[in-house]
């Protein structure tokens, strides 16, 4: 996590940085600062740091990962990472809900968009209990 952490940390100090130079240069240019660019800038300075800070915060709470160390060897990296559904279609289903919600804040339609919240909450539940209902029960 450290290796992640320094890389968030770093991009969201290169965001500042040049969001402060970004900043300097457009109030330079024609008298006053161009400010969607400059809160863009400062706004993904801001989340880079926030993941970067949780990254750190939870390096310091678990041992080194083998990617965090000098010595390590590619097999040490090796074995189960977690468990994937090989044949889950709610994630589909959660891109298209997002996409209604999206449509609906695009056209500035709040009734869509409530659609889409209702969606996307319908779809994150099915992809959650994926194995709790349905026909993947086990046999008793």
């Amino acid at each position: 996590m450290k290796v992640e952490a320094r890389l968030f940390l770093l991009i969201a100090l290169f965001c500042f940085v040049i969001a402060g130079i970004y900043g300097f240069w457009t109030n330079g240019a024609d008298g006053h600062v161009e400010y969607a660019g400059l809160s863009a800038l400062i706004l993904s300075g801001g989340l880079m740091g926030l993941a970067g800070s949780f990254f750190w915060f939870v390096s310091r709470r678990i041992d080194p990962r083998p990617e965090d160390l000098d010595d390590a060897e590619i097999a040490e990296g090796a074995g189960e990472l977690g468990f994937f559904s090989p044949g889950s279609y709610w994630p589909v289903g959660i891109a298209l809900s997002a996409t209604v919600t999206g449509a609906g804040a695009a056209l500035v339609q709040v009734w869509l968009m409530l659609v889409g919240v209702v969606l996307i909450l319908t779809t994150v539940s099915g992809l959650l209990f994926e194995y709790y209902i349905g026909g993947r029960q086990p046999l008793r």
